[in-house]
Protein backbone atom coordinates (compact mmCIF):
# COMPACT_ATOMS: atom_id res chain seq x y z
CA UNK A 1 0.00 0.00 0.00
CA UNK A 2 1.36 3.44 -0.99
CA UNK A 3 2.09 5.73 1.96
CA UNK A 4 1.17 9.34 1.20
CA UNK A 5 2.62 12.51 2.70
CA UNK A 6 -0.84 13.24 4.11
CA UNK A 7 -0.83 9.89 5.96
CA UNK A 8 2.61 10.62 7.41
CA UNK A 9 1.57 14.10 8.51
CA UNK A 10 -1.59 12.77 10.15
CA UNK A 11 0.43 10.23 12.12
CA UNK A 12 2.92 12.90 13.13
CA UNK A 13 0.11 15.13 14.43
CA UNK A 14 -1.38 12.27 16.43
CA UNK A 15 1.86 11.10 18.01
CA UNK A 16 4.35 13.97 17.96
CA UNK A 17 6.94 11.66 16.34
CA UNK A 18 9.24 12.83 13.49
CA UNK A 19 8.25 12.44 9.85
CA UNK A 20 10.79 9.71 8.96
CA UNK A 21 9.85 7.55 11.94
CA UNK A 22 6.16 8.01 11.12
CA UNK A 23 6.78 6.92 7.54
CA UNK A 24 8.68 3.82 8.73
CA UNK A 25 5.87 2.92 11.15
CA UNK A 26 3.20 3.31 8.46
CA UNK A 27 5.23 1.19 6.06
CA UNK A 28 5.62 -1.52 8.72
CA UNK A 29 1.88 -1.31 9.44
CA UNK A 30 1.02 -1.49 5.71
CA UNK A 31 -0.71 1.89 5.93
CA UNK A 32 -2.89 1.05 8.95
CA UNK A 33 -2.93 4.23 11.08
CA UNK A 34 -3.95 2.59 14.37
CA UNK A 35 -1.35 -0.16 13.94
CA UNK A 36 1.33 2.44 13.19
CA UNK A 37 0.47 4.28 16.41
CA UNK A 38 0.79 0.99 18.29
CA UNK A 39 4.19 0.37 16.69
CA UNK A 40 5.44 3.81 17.73
CA UNK A 41 4.10 3.38 21.25
CA UNK A 42 5.76 -0.03 21.55
CA UNK A 43 9.05 1.56 20.53
CA UNK A 44 8.53 4.23 23.20
CA UNK A 45 8.50 6.97 20.59
CA UNK A 46 4.92 8.25 20.60
CA UNK A 47 4.53 11.24 22.88
CA UNK A 48 1.33 9.85 24.35
CA UNK A 49 3.19 6.75 25.47
CA UNK A 50 6.09 8.79 26.88
CA UNK A 51 3.69 10.76 29.03
CA UNK A 52 1.69 7.77 30.28
CA UNK A 53 3.65 7.51 33.53
CA UNK A 54 3.31 11.15 34.46
CA UNK A 55 0.90 12.41 37.10
CA UNK A 56 -2.10 14.36 35.79
CA UNK A 57 -3.50 16.09 38.87
CA UNK A 58 -4.71 19.36 37.32
CA UNK A 59 -7.57 19.84 34.88
CA UNK A 60 -11.15 21.03 34.83
CA UNK A 61 -14.70 19.90 35.46
CA UNK A 62 -16.89 20.89 32.54
CA UNK A 63 -20.60 20.62 31.86
CA UNK A 64 -22.72 20.30 28.75
CA UNK A 65 -26.46 20.92 28.72
CA UNK A 66 -28.46 20.07 25.61
CA UNK A 67 -31.96 20.78 24.39
CA UNK A 68 -32.96 23.35 26.98
CA UNK A 69 -32.09 20.98 29.80
CA UNK A 70 -33.17 17.61 28.41
CA UNK A 71 -29.66 16.10 28.67
CA UNK A 72 -26.78 17.09 30.92
CA UNK A 73 -23.20 15.92 31.43
CA UNK A 74 -20.61 16.61 34.13
CA UNK A 75 -17.09 15.60 33.17
CA UNK A 76 -13.66 15.73 34.81
CA UNK A 77 -10.60 15.63 32.56
CA UNK A 78 -7.09 15.87 34.03
CA UNK A 79 -3.83 17.29 32.69
CA UNK A 80 -0.45 17.97 34.30
CA UNK A 81 -0.41 21.74 34.82
CA UNK A 82 -2.81 24.53 35.68
CA UNK A 83 -1.40 26.47 32.73
CA UNK A 84 -2.71 23.87 30.27
CA UNK A 85 -5.99 23.51 32.18
CA UNK A 86 -6.66 27.22 31.60
CA UNK A 87 -5.84 27.01 27.88
CA UNK A 88 -8.47 27.24 25.18
CA UNK A 89 -7.28 24.08 23.38
CA UNK A 90 -7.69 21.92 26.49
CA UNK A 91 -11.05 23.49 27.35
CA UNK A 92 -12.30 22.88 23.81
CA UNK A 93 -11.21 19.23 24.01
CA UNK A 94 -13.01 18.72 27.32
CA UNK A 95 -16.18 20.37 26.05
CA UNK A 96 -16.13 18.26 22.88
CA UNK A 97 -15.86 15.12 25.02
CA UNK A 98 -18.75 16.30 27.22
CA UNK A 99 -20.87 16.91 24.10
CA UNK A 100 -19.92 13.46 22.83
CA UNK A 101 -20.97 11.82 26.11
CA UNK A 102 -24.34 13.56 25.90
CA UNK A 103 -24.87 12.21 22.39
CA UNK A 104 -23.27 8.75 22.55
CA UNK A 105 -24.32 7.62 26.07
CA UNK A 106 -21.19 5.72 27.12
CA UNK A 107 -21.40 3.65 30.31
CA UNK A 108 -17.68 3.16 30.97
CA UNK A 109 -14.59 5.27 30.32
CA UNK A 110 -12.45 2.41 28.99
CA UNK A 111 -12.89 -1.27 28.18
CA UNK A 112 -10.72 -2.09 31.20
CA UNK A 113 -13.56 -0.87 33.42
CA UNK A 114 -15.93 -3.57 32.16
CA UNK A 115 -15.99 -6.33 34.77
CA UNK A 116 -15.08 -9.91 33.89
CA UNK A 117 -18.53 -10.96 35.11
CA UNK A 118 -20.20 -8.53 32.71
CA UNK A 119 -18.02 -9.69 29.83
CA UNK A 120 -18.71 -13.36 30.58
CA UNK A 121 -22.45 -12.64 30.62
CA UNK A 122 -22.24 -10.69 27.34
CA UNK A 123 -20.17 -13.40 25.66
CA UNK A 124 -22.71 -16.04 26.63
CA UNK A 125 -25.57 -13.95 25.20
CA UNK A 126 -23.63 -13.33 21.98
CA UNK A 127 -22.67 -17.01 21.73
CA UNK A 128 -26.32 -18.04 22.04
CA UNK A 129 -27.32 -15.46 19.44
CA UNK A 130 -24.80 -16.91 16.99
CA UNK A 131 -26.10 -20.43 17.66
CA UNK A 132 -29.69 -19.25 17.10
CA UNK A 133 -28.60 -17.64 13.83
CA UNK A 134 -27.32 -21.02 12.68
CA UNK A 135 -23.67 -19.98 12.48
CA UNK A 136 -21.16 -22.84 12.01
CA UNK A 137 -19.68 -24.03 15.30
CA UNK A 138 -16.09 -23.45 14.15
CA UNK A 139 -16.60 -19.68 13.67
CA UNK A 140 -18.85 -18.91 16.65
CA UNK A 141 -16.02 -17.86 18.99
CA UNK A 142 -14.52 -15.58 16.35
CA UNK A 143 -17.95 -14.00 15.82
CA UNK A 144 -18.39 -13.54 19.57
CA UNK A 145 -15.06 -11.71 19.90
CA UNK A 146 -15.94 -9.49 16.95
CA UNK A 147 -19.22 -8.59 18.59
CA UNK A 148 -17.46 -7.94 21.91
CA UNK A 149 -15.42 -5.31 20.05
CA UNK A 150 -18.70 -3.75 18.92
CA UNK A 151 -19.87 -3.88 22.55
CA UNK A 152 -16.80 -1.88 23.60
CA UNK A 153 -17.44 0.63 20.81
CA UNK A 154 -21.01 1.08 21.98
CA UNK A 155 -20.48 1.39 25.73
CA UNK A 156 -16.85 2.49 26.35
CA UNK A 157 -16.12 6.19 25.87
CA UNK A 158 -12.53 5.83 24.63
CA UNK A 159 -13.54 3.21 22.02
CA UNK A 160 -16.48 5.19 20.61
CA UNK A 161 -16.25 7.03 17.27
CA UNK A 162 -16.23 10.78 17.99
CA UNK A 163 -19.68 12.19 17.14
CA UNK A 164 -18.21 15.26 15.41
CA UNK A 165 -15.73 13.20 13.35
CA UNK A 166 -16.45 9.47 13.15
CA UNK A 167 -13.10 8.81 11.43
CA UNK A 168 -11.43 8.89 14.86
CA UNK A 169 -12.24 7.46 18.29
CA UNK A 170 -12.30 9.49 21.50
CA UNK A 171 -9.02 7.81 22.42
CA UNK A 172 -7.48 9.04 19.16
CA UNK A 173 -8.90 12.51 19.78
CA UNK A 174 -7.17 12.60 23.17
CA UNK A 175 -3.92 11.19 21.71
CA UNK A 176 -3.87 14.01 19.16
CA UNK A 177 -4.42 16.54 21.94
CA UNK A 178 -1.55 15.04 23.97
CA UNK A 179 0.77 15.39 20.98
CA UNK A 180 -0.33 18.99 20.37
CA UNK A 181 -0.43 20.18 23.99
CA UNK A 182 2.54 18.20 25.30
CA UNK A 183 1.00 16.89 28.52
CA UNK A 184 -0.64 13.73 29.74
CA UNK A 185 -4.44 14.00 29.48
CA UNK A 186 -6.88 11.57 31.08
CA UNK A 187 -10.63 11.34 31.44
CA UNK A 188 -11.18 10.67 35.13
CA UNK A 189 -14.96 10.46 35.52
CA UNK A 190 -18.27 11.57 34.10
CA UNK A 191 -21.96 11.55 34.89
CA UNK A 192 -24.71 11.78 32.30
CA UNK A 193 -28.27 12.79 33.11
CA UNK A 194 -31.26 12.52 30.80
CA UNK A 195 -34.60 14.05 31.69
CA UNK A 196 -37.20 11.35 32.21
CA UNK A 197 -34.64 8.56 31.78
CA UNK A 198 -36.34 5.23 32.33
CA UNK A 199 -39.77 6.67 31.53
CA UNK A 200 -41.29 5.39 28.31
CA UNK A 201 -41.40 8.27 25.83
CA UNK A 202 -40.29 9.34 22.37
CA UNK A 203 -36.66 10.53 22.34
CA UNK A 204 -34.69 12.43 19.70
CA UNK A 205 -31.50 10.89 18.35
CA UNK A 206 -29.00 13.34 19.82
CA UNK A 207 -26.00 11.81 18.03
CA UNK A 208 -27.75 12.24 14.68
CA UNK A 209 -28.65 15.81 15.62
CA UNK A 210 -25.02 16.65 16.47
CA UNK A 211 -23.81 15.21 13.15
CA UNK A 212 -26.38 17.31 11.26
CA UNK A 213 -25.22 20.45 13.10
CA UNK A 214 -21.58 19.69 12.22
CA UNK A 215 -22.53 19.09 8.56
CA UNK A 216 -24.41 22.38 8.41
CA UNK A 217 -21.40 24.27 9.83
CA UNK A 218 -19.11 22.67 7.23
CA UNK A 219 -21.57 23.55 4.49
Amino acid sequence: MAITASDVNTLRQRTGVGMMDCKKALTEANGNMDKAIEILREKGMASAAKKAGRIAAEGIVDSYIHGGGSVGVLLEVNCETDFVARGSQFKELVHDIALHIAAAKPVYISKEEVSQEELAKEREILRQQAINEGKPQNIIEKLVEGRIKKYYEEFCLLEQPFVKDSSKTINQLITEAIAAIGEKITVRRFTRYEMGEGIEKKKEDLADEVQKQVASMKG
